[in-house]
């Protein structure tokens, strides 16, 4: 018997799990997928918004402007990279001044500390590869870029760490309430626990109406993105916006905190919960409107397209609240765009009405701090040095566009919520993120996998159980 059930291992899902794990309790937190970050998380903008773009005294907003300042603790405590590198929004015409001004009065009222209409020449001096025909632009000091993916996955590593069961790749497929208790059924497995919080996202409302009746409704929007070569990664210093008008929010050209160059999205309304392919069309769009904040984007330096799905409430805001029908279920549902800024927060939330409906002890042992992960390209000579006599495997180079180590590789293989997929290998350690995409290293990564897992390497996948690489040998 579990206390709590925590359902989805995305950023929200990975977050509240953490956050709980400070308290005495049970906790377990399930994934339909074969690892952590494999939805939403690991295919959006991965910025940390300021905070002036919501709606005032909207959860989005509270939680956005709350959130924010909480990512320098939980980065530095969980050894993730992150940058306060500041956005702008730029206007172009009176109609964009007026927006970018609302924005500021916005921002004020959302409590955002800094902000500042800049004049043209004013963000030209800052940003000199931005098209010249700007008026100006909203500047707010606080915005940054983190890496989401690694962020769910030091959040899962460090709540295991405190005592959290994960439990990958396990479908959700019924939850039925029995007095005080849920059984949730996941294939061959049912789990007991006292309380369920329901971090689905474009699921949630299915999840909910296991229990209840449908009181929100929940629609996928696709979001297509560029990724640039490093190279190309000091074309701009912030986040770069447009200004919101009535054709629509444009697109973002933004540096990423590994020093890529990420342009997007769109946003495309589907009815397809699982459909995140790429399109010609949609990268095409993406190209053209980027153009109005910079006419010389370097997209021949393009290293790969990517697409999420968006979970859009019907409410207008993030659904945050124990189900009117199911006592003891928690929805966290509609956590879109804030909702990796608003994370942190949220959490501290969840945690919130969980405590206004049990009580709760604090864990005397809980441990915030993650192992450091050793980013050894990043190290003076001299710490190499010392790497390498405690472990060969460091100074072996698997993938030379992003220069990972087969130690490196190994560690996070190795770790609670480790690695058992080449993805997932991906996401942690970065071999197959650099502008070959994996056709230097793929092959060994997937010899690394296979001995460190002591398994066949027909049996390595790229991510989920379907998606084999190899089937059988071609040569004696």
């Amino acid at each position: 018997m579990y206390d709590v059930a925590v359902i989805g291992a995305g950023i929200t899902g990975t977050f509240i799990a953490r956050e709980l794990s400070r308290y005495d309790l049970k906790i377990a937190l399930i994934e339909r997928d074969t690892d952590v970050a494999n939805e939403t998380t690991k295919a959006n903008s991965a910025l940390v918004h300021a905070g002036y773009d919501a709606t005032p005294n909207t959860l989005k907003a509270k939680l956005n402007s709350m959130g924010n300042p909480l990512f320098d603790q939980v980065c530095k405590e969980l050894d993730v990279p992150f940058k306060r590198i500041g956005s702008l929004v730029l206007a172009f015409d009176e109609e964009d001044i007026e927006s970018i001004k609302e924005l500021y009065e916005r921002g004020i009222q959302n409590k955002i500390p800094n902000l500042k209409i800049l004049s043209k020449e004013e963000v030209l001096k800052i940003e000199p590869n931005i098209n010249e025909e700007i008026k100006g632009a909203l500047y707010a000091p606080t915005a940054g870029i983190v890496s989401p993916w690694e962020l769910a996955v030091a959040l899962a590593e460090n709540a295991v760490d405190n005592g959290v069961k994960l439990k990958l790749d396990s479908k959700v497929t019924n939850i039925n309430k029995i007095d005080d208790e849920y059984e949730i059924y996941m294939g061959k497995e049912t789990l007991k626990t006292k309380y369920v919080i329901n971090c689905t996202g474009v699921h949630a409302d299915k999840i909910n109406e296991m229990v209840g009746s449908k009181t929100f409704g929940i629609h996928p929007r696709r979001g297509q993105y560029n990724i640039l070569d490093k190279s190309a990664g000091n074309f701009v210093n912030h986040t770069i916006f447009q200004a919101p008008n009535k054709l629509g929010k444009g697109v973002v050209v933004a540096p990423t905190v590994h020093g890529n160059l990420l342009v997007g999205p769109d946003a495309e309304d589907l009815d397809d919960r699982e459909n995140k392919s790429t399109t010609n069309e949609r990268i095409a769009f993406i190209r053209e409107t980027a153009r109005k904040t910079s006419k010389n984007i370097p997209f021949h330096e393009t290293i790969t397209s990517f697409s999420g799905l968006r979970a859009v409430p019907s409410t207008g805001d993030f659904i945050i609240e124990e189900s009117k029908d199911a006592k003891g279920f928690i929805n966290v549902a509609g956590i879109e765009s804030p909702g990796l800024s608003a994370s942190p927060a949220i959490a501290k939330y969840v945690v919130k009405i969980l405590k206004g409906i049990t009580d709760i002890t604090e864990n005397k042992d809980f441990n915030p701090v993650r192992k450091p992960f050793i980013r050894f390209m990043e190290l003076s000579n001299e710490a190499k040095e010392e790497i390498i006599k405690k472990d060969p495997r460091y100074g072996k180079i698997i993938c030379r566009c992003e220069m990972i180590t087969e130690g490196e590789i190994v560690d996070v293989i190795h770790r609670n919520a480790g690695a058992t997929t080449v993805d997932a290998i991906k996401r942690r350690a970065r071999p197959g993120m650099g502008r070959c995409q994996g056709g230097f290293c793929g092959p060994r990564v997937m010899e690394i996998l296979a001995r460190e897992l002591n398994i066949k390497i027909t049996d390595v996948t790229k991510d989920s159980k379907k998606s084999y690489i190899l089937t059988e040998p071609t040569k004696n």
